[in-house]
């Protein structure tokens, strides 16, 4: 364990600060220290996204038996990935930091990090405590808990990543005002679709998945489960379902037919929703 909570703890911080030097030294480009913060704290959130999709997809399609099969990308990759959010809890810090010197923020101006911080986290704090709840209580539970069982309903929760690099993308989009390309709309209808399945569709998946292999009918896997295993999976849905619906809300005004007062209006705020709520 300790090997793979030291190697995430050195990749991700460092993939960060790799990406950040690199583009600011990348003549060309002529970024200032907010833009390369903010693209670098993107790819950063889309590498582990992808790794995490892919580790959750070896595991998900070898476990024959969703309760007693294991394969050790399990654990692995459980562990590699607590720095990580830790780290992106410092990086969406970074980011909210540099708002201000971001295209169409100049004149927000500086502010004391007492009040920066206190509109962060009145902004974030879901993402926080949800990031927090990853660490403290998800970490926890996977490794000492389960006891070696469920490797393939761990394999199906890190697949949820998958949507998060068009979530990544959109931000970065919407942040250098693309809202009208059309890479944004068909980046938008990806992560739509890739939401819904991975983030929504995914838990009546595994209470199908379970049921198939005890034999039960979807509608009473429920109750043939602990009732901390419904309870957990309905905290973890609740985010995810408030996620979505800022996401449909922002892809009901992308293609709708806008006004011409409102062709210039964001369906999302840089990266976030009506509320100031970040989606990832």
């Amino acid at each position: 364990m300790f090997h793979a909570l030291v190697a995430g703890g050195i990749v991700f911080p460092g993939l960060f600060l790799l990406a950040k030097n690199s583009l600011r030294r990348l003549p060309w480009l002529q970024w200032d220290e907010a833009d390369a913060v903010i693209i670098s704290a993107r790819l950063v959130s889309s590498v582990q996204a992808v790794m995490a999709s892919t580790a959750g997809y070896i595991v998900f399609s070898s476990c024959q038996h969703v309760l007693d099969d294991q394969h050790w990308l399990t654990s692995a990759y459980t562990q590699f990935a607590v720095p990580y959010f830790i780290y992106d809890i410092y990086a969406m810090f970074l980011c909210h930091w540099h708002k201000y010197r971001v295209k169409g923020h100049e004149g927000a101006g500086p502010r004391s990090l007492r009040t920066v911080t206190r509109a962060f986290l009145h902004k974030e704090l879901l993402m926080v405590l949800h990031h927090l709840c990853m660490v403290l209580v998800c970490f926890p539970v996977s490794v000492l808990w389960r006891q070696g069982k469920g490797d393939f309903f761990l394999g199906c929760m890190l697949m949820a990543e998958l949507s998060t690099p068009f979530v990544c993308l959109g931000k970065v989009l919407i942040l250098y005002k693309q809202q009208h390309t059309l890479l944004h709309k068909v980046n938008g209808l990806l992560m739509l679709v890739t939401f819904f399945c991975c983030r929504i569709l995914l838990f009546p998946y595994m209470y199908w998945a379970y049921g198939r292999q005890a034999g039960l009918p979807l509608h009473r896997v429920p109750l043939a489960l602990p009732p901390a295993c419904n309870l957990g999976a309905a905290l973890l849905l609740a985010p995810q379902l408030y996620w979505f619906g800022l996401i449909c809300r922002g892809a009901a005004r992308l293609f709708r037919r806008a006004r011409p007062k409102d062709a210039d209006a964001a369906p999302l705020r840089n990266g976030h929703g009506p509320g100031g709520r970040a989606l990832d």
